[in-house]
């Protein structure tokens, strides 16, 4: 049915659509569900994150949450529900996904330069040495565009090997943005990364998320860092889900909820989020940091 048109005098004022009153979500996932070795990973994930929004996978080890991204990839099946990436089903529109996987951990000794590996997320495809041409001179174009982009332009052309972990990972997000996406999946970004850089961080990829209209979905293990940026939340735990603003998804209640059992949100004198009670994570299933305490297994925690 068409918007009624509301009449000003003698004159119809038809009221003004924009493109995005039309787009589909960047990310719509309905009654999602994953099984792996006979076992409910998740089940009932329903959430819908629209270009510009920022949006965080939280949730205790073992929860499922790079799975999660996995699914958003295309790369795990559901066992139930649907997931469409911009538009279409997910796995089909990979092109337009910058995807930066768990951190990697890059050898002293390793020569290549920070430049080198943004340009991986230009041409990274292609086998031999670059063609001189037009073709060269757009990439190196969008590699220095995202290399200042995320502030890297002081130590790009320095080795990734001998550079901190703050500045490999402003490196290998400026990787990611190179193929211009329109959604950046983010697995633990901030992980190994101290406060300070955590901070620089997530303030980063809220200004890219914002500016360049790219929808993010980042995995975090902590929800501080990244709580004052966020639009969305995707809770996972206990083989269930419970998503939507951070305001209504890390609540004592919904989370209780959530646990089958008392949780406790309690907020510090400094803003910072720290969940009480939730039970260990099951033991026959983990992500990569099976085996860490109850005080670390939610998403949202104080200081570690």
């Amino acid at each position: 049915m068409s918007a009624p048109r509301a009449r000003r005098g003698n004159l119809a004022v038809v009221p003004v659509t924009t493109r995005e009153d039309y787009a589909p979500p960047a990310v719509d996932i309905e009654g999602a569900a994953v099984r792996l070795g006979g076992r409910t990973v998740w089940s009932s994930v329903t959430a819908s994150i629209r270009a510009g929004e920022f949006a965080a996978i939280l949730g205790p080890n073992g929860s499922g949450k790079s799975t999660l991204v996995r699914a958003l990839l295309g790369l795990q099946p559901l066992a139930a529900g649907r997931i469409q990436v911009l538009g279409r089903p997910a796995g089909e529109a990979r092109a337009e996904i910058g995807y930066l996987p768990q951190r990697r951990a890059f050898d002293s000794s390793l020569r290549i330069r920070g430049l080198d590996v943004v340009r991986l997320g230009v041409d990274g495809h292609r086998w031999g040495l670059p063609m001189p041409g037009r073709r060269s001179r757009a990439a190196a174009a969008r590699v220095a565009e995202v290399i200042e982009l995320v502030g890297a332009q002081g130590y790009a052309h320095r080795p990734i090997g001998r550079l901190s972990g703050g500045e490999q990972q402003r490196l290998l997000i400026a990787q990611a943005l190179a193929p211009r996406p329109r959604l950046l999946l983010l697995d633990e970004p901030l992980d190994s990364l101290d406060l300070t850089n955590q901070s620089a961080v997530a303030g980063l990829v809220a200004g890219i998320c914002r500016d360049q209209g790219v929808a993010v979905v980042m995995v975090a293990h902590d929800v501080n860092p990244i709580l004052p940026y966020l639009d969305q939340v995707i809770y996972l735990a206990e083989g269930a889900a419970v998503s939507g603003p951070p305001a209504e998804v890390i609540t004592s209640a919904s989370l209780s909820r959530l646990y089958g059992t008392p949780v406790e949100v309690l907020s510090t004198s400094d803003g910072r989020l720290v969940v009480v009670g939730q039970p260990e994570p099951p033991a026959h299933h983990s992500d990569r940091h099976a085996g860490t305490s109850a005080a670390r297994a939610a998403g949202a925690h104080g200081p570690h």
